[in-house]
């Protein structure tokens, strides 16, 4: 098809959003083009970001990407009015990158259920999962190439990744994920160093079997390509240029529990094991989905039935294939998982423990507090358990430290009845980081390193939250979809922001930088900007060159069958201005 100009792909998109697969476009050109406008009025530094155009697939069937239109910055009034003037006023006081949900990880491992994926979608199985060390590198690039707040110009004071850093937390995981954000040499590969030895390319329809001439159910209903030399230029090594800005992390569900889901400990001898189930019958499918969503404890996955196959070949419905058994697949426990943050060798550019302490060591508390700014404090929180299930809750001496953290920096709060107490001590702004929503904090299962201790749900950690004005925002991951939400209250000044932030595994790919700025008019504003990779919208598909395979990995992910454009989240959830009360201002 002729290419389209920048005008003429609004128009089309406008037309042929659902078709394609696209965020629809609620208003028309020229009022987009007048957004777009005033938008770039407004920030420093566009270039780079979903300010200046976004990847958006075009064509019918597979579809390539393209350079879209870039997203307007829209204003939410939703806790306290903006004043007129208060660009021209406004105080930078923070700039700092989100990363979330990078699930880097070792598609070769036998203990991965991609046989679950037409029950369980795209979290089981991704046809672009062997690219998402190369993928998460390009994201790095990024970073460094924008180096400051495109709204402000501040530099970025850090980046935070808020969890599902690995994706099964295996040591050689957690390996890889350092090597791509302190940079350096890595190669994706476990198992056979001469042989791929997964799904993809097990001879199975149910997965798309890049190198091989079957009409797998991808190619069928997809249009997928024949790619010869995928699955060795995709194991192949690379170097990641790390990051230029020091970097903090948070645990999350899959970084402690067997496919994020269930509980620690479970087919810990199958890690380093040498058989991989690569399909399976109904029966066995759902047994294994029921034991991943029940919520009583489970020690048991379903049993496997072994074929005389040779690896790598399918002929029955259930088939357990032998693989090369690789001890550096065997899992971390969070103790593991905090060591490698403390490592001298994973310090990059720093800060030594990227957050984590030797009060953290043990692995028993996966949370704690840093310096974001002056007078701007970041609390991490561990809202993980180990007793299974996705999401999350928080366990009380985990509660009570966070109300002793932000109540000790507080020169105002509200206490339990709602009266509001003051006290001399000098206050501090807070953001919060976790992995999961409050929505999806709703697990009650006791985790084991605290194992009598009551779980708190996300509506009372929201609570207790609107306690304390100096709280201006709450930043997290796990869903992986856009989605920011007002936490109002009937006094202006107890509401606060939740921030929630797409995967960089699933389509759309993104992060996002968060610009916290004094308006110097009694408001705060928090800009945040959705960032995609420093990679190629398209390349010819023979190029296994580092930005071929970044800008594959993007490609294949907005093609996967289970690739869901509401991930966009709607305008008011993406490049947005977000007003607070100033409450008390870093000086």
């Amino acid at each position: 098809m002729p290419p389209l100009n920048r005008r003429g792909f609004i128009t089309a998109s406008a037309g042929l959003g659902f078709a394609l697969g696209l965020p629809a476009l609620p208003v028309s050109a020229a009022t987009h083009d007048r957004l777009i406008r005033q938008t770039l009025d407004r920030v420093a530094n566009p270039e780079g970001t979903t300010f200046a155009e976004v990847a958006s697939p075009v064509g019918d069937g597979y579809r390539l990407l393209t350079a879209g239109p870039g997203w307007p910055l829209e204003v939410r009034e939703d806790l306290v009015a903006a004043q007129s003037g208060r660009d021209e006023r406004r105080t930078p006081l923070a700039a700092f990158v989100q990363f979330t949900d990078l699930h880097i990880l070792d598609v070769q491992s036998p203990v991965r259920f991609e046989y679950t994926h037409p029950i369980l979608g795209s979290s089981a199985h991704r046809p672009q999962e062997p690219l998402a060390a190369i993928g998460a590198s390009a994201l790095v690039r990024r970073v460094n190439s924008l180096r400051a707040g495109p709204v402000t110009g501040r530099p970025f004071d850090f980046m935070m990744t808020t969890g599902d850093n690995t994706d099964n937390h295996e040591r050689i995981e957690l390996d890889w994920l350092m090597a791509v954000l302190n940079g350096g040499p890595l190669t994706p590969d476990t198992g056979n160093p001469s042989r791929f030895e997964g799904v993809q390319n097990c001879g199975s329809e149910l997965y798309w079997q890049p190198e091989s001439e079957l009409r797998d159910r991808y190619k069928a209903q997809g249009g997928f390509p024949h790619l010869p030399g995928f699955l060795d230029a995709a194991r192949a090594e690379f170097h990641s240029p790390g990051l230029d800005v020091p970097w903090y992390c948070t645990v999350g569900n899959h970084d402690n529990t067997p496919a994020g889901t269930l509980p620690a400990g479970t087919m810990d001898e199958l890690y380093v094991g040498d058989r991989k189930l690569m399909f399976a019958d109904d029966d066995v499918t759902e047994r294994t989905v029921e034991a991943m969503t029940e919520e009583d404890r489970l020690g048991e996955v379903p049993d496997e039935v072994e074929s005389p196959a040779a690896p790598g070949t399918v002929s029955t419905a259930a088939l357990t294939s032998t693989v090369t058994p690789d001890e550096r697949r065997a899992p971390f426990d969070t103790a593991d998982f905090v060591a490698a943050h403390l490592a001298e060798a994973n310090t990059g550019p720093g800060p030594v423990g990227h957050g984590f302490t030797e009060e953290n060591a043990d692995g028993v508390d996966c949370f704690y507090t840093f310096p974001i700014a002056e007078g701007v404090t970041g609390v991490s929180m561990d809202t993980t358990t180990l007793a299974g299930l996705a999401n999350g809750s928080i366990g009380r001496t985990q509660y009570r430290w966070l109300e002793r953290t932000l109540r000790a920096s507080s020169s105002v709060y509200y206490d339990l009845f709602g009266r509001r107490r003051t006290q001399r001590v000098t206050d501090e702004l807070f953001v919060l980081f976790s992995h999961h929503t409050s929505d999806t904090m709703n697990n009650p299962l006791p985790d084991r390193r605290r194992p009598t201790e009551i779980r708190y749900v996300g509506e009372i950690l929201v609570a207790m939250l609107k306690r304390y004005p100096n709280v201006l925002a709450w930043v997290n991951g796990h869903t992986h979809h856009n989605k920011v939400r007002a936490h109002t209250s009937s006094a202006p000044e107890r509401g606060f922001w939740e921030i929630n932030t797409a995967s960089h595994i699933d389509h759309p790919q993104m992060a996002r930088s968060i610009e916290i700025v004094d308006n110097a008019d009694g408001t705060v504003s928090l800009f945040t900007t959705l960032l995609e990779a420093d990679s190629p919208y398209q390349v010819d598909h023979g190029d296994y060159s580092a930005d071929g395979l970044a800008s594959l990995y993007r490609e294949l992910s907005v093609n996967d069958l289970y690739a869901d454009p509401a991930n966009y989240g709607q305008p008011e959830d993406r490049n947005v201005e977000l007003l607070v009360a100033a409450r008390h201002p870093a000086r």
